[in-house]
């Protein structure tokens, strides 16, 4: 089964990112800084997959600024 690579995540750090991807299939990383998202490092994405980093739910991602 292949894990959809979008979402809305949290580090062990607080930092709080998402995945999205381009309609061209690339990977887009934003990450939260203040009230706004801003471009960040695609080698975030990887960070996703650590035991440490939580995906936030659908409650958490409303409570964040759009």
């Amino acid at each position: 089964m292949r894990r959809r690579p979008w979402g809305v995540y949290r580090t062990v750090h607080g930092t709080v990112f998402r995945v999205s991807e381009t309609s061209e299939g690339g990977l887009k990383v934003e990450v939260l800084e203040g009230e706004i998202w801003v471009p960040g490092r695609v080698s975030l994405v990887g960070q996703r997959l650590a035991a440490s980093t939580i995906k936030l739910d659908a409650g958490e991602i409303a409570a964040l600024p759009a």
